[in-house]
């Protein structure tokens, strides 16, 4: 596994498409169910631009139940058998186990929405794979993060709360240089939450580390955009979320619509100089 640090593999900005292996996720639920199906949305994924496919068999959308570990295996290991010897793939996971036989069949990053809290030997299967890491906030879990979040200073907490795992993982034995945050948009957070922690972006990515920003098609645009009933974000409203979080230091930006966001975001690079 190449050993460059993850500021060097993922150059501001880089597109994470996204895989969900899934019957029930929010937006594309069941789309990439199939493992054939899935193995050929990561392959467009990568030809479109995206710097990594991230693979996820374990459904994080508002209120999901959790998946055992041998149903959550028996989804994503067909197509990292497929995928991950041949393409930059991401396991999306908070299991050690999942992360372990990914890492075996050539994963290169894991990207754990508990930040290293949900199995205690997650840290250990990193730190000895040399793997790199995504640790992500989230108040709650899924079944019950949107129930009422609840913050005094939302991105204070979120930076504080990132701050800690970091140096835990560098405690655990994880490489500093090969650890990105994610400050969880839509996990255990309002709208408003959402997009204030976009706004202020440069107060995360003052830790030190690259910032993974995931708001493609997430419910909190539909509601800014007049529906307060919405359950996903449309196109549009997602591109201009990852340009405005790219614009506010972004490095990273997880997208479930990987062309548009490529062009989107070379544009704005182009414009930035």
């Amino acid at each position: 596994m190449s050993r460059i640090s993850i500021a060097e593999r993922f150059p501001r900005p880089s597109v994470m498409g996204i895989v969900n292996v899934t019957p029930d996720s929010f937006s594309d639920g069941g789309v990439n169910f199939r493992a054939d199906d899935a193995s050929a949305s990561a392959r467009r994924m990568v030809e479109e631009g995206a710097a990594i496919v991230d693979i996820g068999g374990e459904s994080t959308r508002p209120g999901a139940a959790g998946v055992r570990l041998d149903e959550e295996l028996r989804r994503v290991v067909p197509v990292l058998e497929a995928l991950a010897a041949k393409l930059p793939v991401s396991i999306d996971t908070a299991k050690a186990e999942v992360a372990r036989r990914a890492l075996e069949l050539g994963a290169e990053m894991v990207n754990d929405v508990t930040a290293l809290r949900g199995d205690p030997e997650l840290a250990g299967v990193v730190a000895d794979s040399d793997a790199y890491l995504c640790l992500m906030h989230m108040q709650g879990e899924p079944r019950t993060m949107q129930a009422s979040p609840s913050y005094d200073d939302v991105v204070a907490e979120v930076t504080a709360f990132l701050e800690e795992r970091l140096r835990s993982a560098v405690d655990a034995g994880v490489d500093e240089e090969r650890i990105c945050l994610d400050p969880g948009i839509g996990f255990g957070k309002t709208v408003e939450n959402n997009f204030e922690l976009v706004a202020r972006l440069d107060e995360i990515a003052a830790l030190g580390r690259p910032v993974v920003v995931g708001f493609s098609r997430k419910s909190s645009l539909g509601k800014i955009l007049g529906d307060p009933d919405a359950k996903t974000g449309s196109l549009s409203a997602s591109i201009a979320a990852a340009v405005a979080a790219y614009e506010r230091g972004a490095t990273v930006l997880r997208v479930h619509d990987v062309r548009e966001h490529v062009e989107a975001l070379a544009t704005a690079r182009a414009v930035a100089g």
